[in-house]
């Protein structure tokens, strides 16, 4: 049986970190259903401090995901408590060609990712970088 899975990355400001991981690879910050969050609260379901504005937005404080454009995957960021203290156990590597890796390096650290190491092995090269969080991440 295949399984369908989503991409969680815990952090410390969702919404802003999603926004971040949006424009870095193209993909589309999905959209707060605001009328919902408003029923949820005026149910009892949730409270207000289970939300927070961002942008202007009506959000839920906790998490903010990002989609794909065409298939509608999903990566999750997800407010913790603790702040990151050591290298990720999986990250993910973005494989944007030999042709456009520095381009790519230099757009995202302006943006606000730090370079971290630059790797080869055979004929593959890759540069490992940090986003704002400093949650590791490859470009291939």
């Amino acid at each position: 049986m295949a399984y369908d899975f989503q991409v969680t990355i815990d952090c410390a400001d969702p919404h802003t970190l999603a926004d971040w991981w949006a424009e870095a690879i193209g993909w589309d910050v999905e959209p707060s259903k605001e009328a919902f969050i408003r029923q949820m609260v005026d149910e009892g379901k949730a409270s207000e401090s289970d939300t927070k504005t961002h942008k202007g937005v009506l959000v839920w404080r906790v998490g903010q995901a990002i989609l794909h454009p065409e298939s509608g995957r999903r990566i999750l960021f997800q407010l913790v408590p603790e702040a990151k203290t050591c290298k990720n156990r999986v990250h993910l590597d973005i494989r944007v060609g030999d042709e456009r890796r520095e381009a790519e390096v230099t757009r995202l650290t302006a943006l606000g990712a730090k370079i971290l190491h630059r790797g080869s092995q055979g004929p593959f090269n890759w540069v490992t970088i940090a986003d704002p969080e400093g949650n590791e991440l490859c470009l291939s």
